[in-house]
């Protein structure tokens, strides 16, 4: 029963999606394929091109097994170290995507807790926090970059700096919401209590908030995998999925590409998923039942 309720929608629509990418794949890979065998002057027939178009070498759309066979060609026959694993270059996009996740969570958890207990700051801050997602990351990405670099300031910084960017946002206004959740009744309660302002934060306030915390810390996680492969992106970097996307793109590598799509949204997967296990570890200590 519990695998009916979980799993296996899950697996009907990913079952689904293969099939419709599969067909998405013949169809715009089969003029290509058409073209390549006619050239060749072989005699060929519908299903050779059928099967060229799941196996093409440079394929318009590729077959999902030809992007997995890709991503584990660049993982496991591969050592850690070489500058073609998968690996190497996520670890260097999860480490910036990481720095910047933390800078990004401690600017939002503070900006809420300022907005919450400085009414003014509502009025005032809010509107450019909610204005500051108008500018698009590819375009502040390499001011910011440069501008750091001008500094001396380069590697590791302004690619975490983009990638809170990316987190600080749905971290403050889920946060900011959360901390607002309790009613006026419970902080009258409270205050018939005698509690300080400090106890009714701690107390009621923050596991108010954290339904909304985590919440947004989801967001948060995937946006700060996206800002740090943004960040690379601008300075032709050497390193990083950024760059495998580059050099996949300078060279016409589509399997090349699709490898590090794969990789930066498994590395967004598993992120949120370890948050997803925290906030049921919290839950559980907490005493909520699921």
């Amino acid at each position: 029963m519990r695998f009916r309720e979980t799993a296996l929608p899950v697996l009907v629509v990913a079952a689904a999606l293969a099939v419709l990418w599969y067909l998405a794949a013949i169809a715009l890979n089969w003029q290509v394929v058409a073209n390549t065998l006619a050239r060749s002057g072989q005699h060929f027939g519908t299903w050779d091109i059928l099967a060229g178009t799941l196996g093409y070498n440079r394929p318009l759309l590729p077959a999902p097994h030809q992007i997995l066979d890709e991503l584990w060609r660049s993982t496991v026959p591969l050592p850690v170290t070489s500058r073609r694993s998968l690996v190497l270059h996520g670890w260097i996009t999860l480490e910036a995507a990481l720095v910047g996740f933390g800078l990004g969570v401690a600017a939002g958890v503070l900006a809420a807790v300022a907005i919450v207990h400085i009414r003014a700051l509502e009025r005032s801050l809010m509107p450019w926090i909610i204005a500051s997602q108008a500018i698009p990351v590819l375009a502040l990405a390499p001011i910011v970059i440069v501008a750091l670099g001008t500094l001396g300031l380069e590697g590791l910084l302004p690619k975490a700096l983009i990638a809170a960017y990316l987190c600080f946002f749905p971290v403050a206004i889920a946060m900011t919401k959360g901390l607002n959740a309790p009613d006026l009744l419970a902080r009258d309660l409270m205050r018939t209590y005698s509690a300080s302002r400090a106890q009714v934060f701690w107390k009621l306030r923050v596991p108010s908030s954290l339904p909304f915390l985590f919440a947004g810390l989801k967001i948060a996680a995937a946006g700060a995998v996206v800002g740090a492969i943004v960040a690379e992106l601008p300075t032709g970097a050497q390193a990083g999925l950024g760059a495998r996307l580059l050099s996949g793109s300078y060279y016409g590598q589509t399997l090349q590409i699709w490898a590090a799509l794969l990789a930066a949204a498994m590395l967004s997967a598993t992120l949120v998923g370890l948050l997803a296990a925290t906030e049921r570890l919290v839950n559980r200590r907490m005493g909520v039942r699921a």
